[in-house]
């Protein structure tokens, strides 16, 4: 709900779709694992021995969902004023940010050019229960149009998904998450109280 109304307010010039693009960049594991990096709440967390040992501090689902933690705390405590302000300071040049929904580009693509709309099946699974590796393939039109693999079958759809967005000749290539990570650190700087009139 923050994400939608701060994009909805900042980027009153974008239409439905990319409005919907820069929403998907915002709200999933990955970009939500790296605002909690960048306030180094892994730091903070209680763990146990066994994920201590297994670097479980860094794993991406549990940063996701420690950030989402927090700006839930902060919005049961303050209210979602002061939820929405510190969530909306973590989305500077959120343009910028890399886009890993390839299922819901591929979406967009095939049904614009083939009016179609893919389709998605688990053909195997390997690696045991703490190790396991998906394979999925999508498929629009006349045949497989993709394959992938991923360590959950949402992941391998995923990645099948961007393999058949490749074949598509579709396939954008987002900056490296260092570039985005350096947009921020700058567009901060211009916004810090030295450089603010009056100061």
């Amino acid at each position: 709900m923050i994400a939608a109304e701060h994009l909805y307010h900042t980027y009153q010039t974008s239409d439905e779709g990319e409005l919907t693009r820069l929403r998907a960049s915002v709200v999933n594991t990955k970009s939500l694992a790296r605002l909690a990096s960048r306030l180094s709440l892994g730091d903070y967390l209680l763990l146990g021995k066994g994920a201590h040992k297994t670097g479980a501090r860094s794993l991406q689902s549990i940063l996701a969902n420690t950030f989402e933690a927090v700006i839930g705390a902060i919005f049961l405590d303050q209210g979602y004023r002061a939820a929405y302000k510190l969530f909306s300071r973590s989305l500077i040049d959120v343009q910028a940010w890399p886009d890993d929904n390839y299922k819901g580009r591929l979406q967009e693509v095939t049904q614009e050019r083939f009016l179609s709309t893919p389709q998605y099946d688990i053909v195997g699974a390997s690696g045991p229960g703490h190790r396991r590796e998906y394979t999925a393939e999508v498929t629009f039109g006349d045949g497989v149009s993709g394959k992938g693999r991923g360590r959950t079958k949402r992941d391998a759809e995923q990645m099948a998904a961007r393999e058949a967005l490749a074949a598509l000749g579709a396939l954008d290539h987002p900056p490296a998450p260092d570039e985005v990570l350096e947009a921020v650190a700058a567009s901060e700087a211009r916004r810090s109280p030295a450089t603010q009139p009056g100061n």
